[in-house]
């Protein structure tokens, strides 16, 4: 099998990680995207706000391109300019004021806080943690996580992806022992070529992938073995623009969080929308239907039925074990020695229902 297309996701979670802790000085050289504060509450004429993309545009972004296509931005006086991905993290690019918002997710904006970055969470576009443990289906040897053990797992070199692995597996019954590549973009190739045993993709996107290819998998969910419930998907902002421009950040969130309802209601539709935005990077319309449809039923939704919104409980519970597994450091580079507090990490304060 070839090497998954540009509008894989997964991936991005470990690159994007590594460019959130990095040395941000020399990464603003290169970028054009200068926003923070492109214009105030109760300006003349449109007001423009920046977005940084965190992957190619994939069904996390939905909602946001549905309520461009639709005009929405435009009815809240909010002219939108999606910022492409490219070498510098949306958690960069946020905490830094060169962009009002990025999509983010719960690891990555994590370690920036913890290093002191002004970045918080403003939406969660997903409400379920959108990442498996994955094997090919076939493998009768491998039943529970715990089977894991001496075996070969294909990651991207994230932090993070080991600490978590182990704990599943032990939490499963396991020793939490097993061999680690690094191979990017090459790990579920690698995964469905039978070259390495399991891997961790998002079931929205690669996991439907291989199954519309004939090499289906076969899931084990990290909450089923005790791993706390993350935010896969989320947008950010920062401090300094929220308080600059309150009323436009709600205006915008307004918008986002009415993209997301209609692709809820209308999945098929607005799969449509989001194709018709993105025909370049977008061309398996089948993969990016199914995936509307599963996030649409599954992810979108809180358990009570909102969009956007986040616990203190779901915040915590990461940051402990990231902290528990020496995963945080400060701003200059040393590992936390207290355990953070993630109470203004985020907010829902600019959710519609909270106006």
């Amino acid at each position: 099998m070839n090497l998954l297309p540009p509008s894989s996701r997964a991936p991005r979670r470990a690159v994007r990680l590594a460019l959130t802790a990095a040395a941000v000085g020399t990464l603003f050289a290169a970028t054009a995207c200068s926003s923070s504060g492109s214009s105030q509450d109760g300006a003349e004429g449109p007001v423009e706000v920046t977005l940084a993309l965190d992957w190619t545009p994939n069904t996390n972004h939905t909602g946001i391109y549905v309520a461009q296509q639709l005009g929405w931005f435009k009815d809240a006086g909010i002219d939108l300019k999606i910022v492409p991905y490219g070498t510098t993290s949306p958690e960069t690019l946020v905490a830094n004021h060169k962009a009002d918002f990025g999509i983010s997710y719960q690891e990555g904006l994590t370690t920036a806080r913890a290093a002191g970055q002004d970045i918080t969470s403003v939406y969660a576009v997903t409400q379920k943690t959108n990442v498996t443990i994955a094997v090919s289906a076939d493998r009768t040897d491998i039943t529970s996580p715990k089977d894991l053990d001496g075996k070969t797992y294909a990651g991207f070199g994230a932090a993070y992806e080991k600490p978590l692995l182990r704990s599943v597996i032990k939490n499963a019954g396991g020793k939490g022992d097993f061999t680690s590549v690094a191979l990017s973009t090459s790990a579920y190739s690698a995964l469905y070529a039978g070259k390495a045993d399991f891997a961790m993709p998002m079931p929205t996107w690669e996991g439907l992938e291989a199954k519309l290819s004939g090499k289906p998998l076969k899931n084990f969910e990290l909450t089923d073995y005790g791993f706390p419930q993350i935010y896969s998907t989320l947008i950010a902002s920062s401090d300094r623009y929220l308080k600059a421009d309150t009323a436009t950040a709600k205006k915008f969130i307004g918008a986002v969080e009415r993209g997301y309802a209609y692709a809820v209601d209308h999945p098929a539709n607005a799969a449509d929308l989001l194709i018709k935005a993105n025909k370049s990077t977008l061309t398996n319309t089948e993969l990016v239907h199914e995936s509307e449809e599963l996030l649409a039923a599954s992810y979108y939704r809180a358990a009570d039925g909102s969009l956007g919104t986040q616990s203190a409980e779901r915040w915590k519970a990461f940051a402990d074990f990231a902290y528990e597994s020496g995963l945080l450091s400060d701003a200059n580079g040393k590992k936390l020695t207290t355990a953070p507090d993630t109470s203004s990490w985020f907010t829902d304060d600019y959710l519609t229902e909270k106006s």
